[in-house]
């Protein structure tokens, strides 16, 4: 396979941001072609037995994302 070879500098920021987007959106549409990674199904079964013990809560998910952009800002 060729590697495509591009100047990411030539780029602003956003017009980076919408190229990852592109991207990811181009590499999802089929899902048969991605793979979890092994340790990714014993992350969740542990996160979901915390959360049916009562040991973490769930945020909405606008909520969530402001929290995060209040941290990294």
């Amino acid at each position: 396979m060729k590697r495509a070879e591009l100047s990411l500098t030539q780029f602003s920021f956003e017009e980076k941001l919408n190229l990852m987007e592109a991207l990811w959106a181009d590499l999802t549409r089929d899902e048969t072609k991605l793979k979890s990674p092994a340790w990714h199904e014993t992350v969740l079964k542990d996160r979901e037995e915390a959360f049916a013990a009562g040991k973490v809560s769930v945020s909405d998910w606008e909520q969530a994302k402001k929290r995060i952009k209040k941290k990294v800002s």
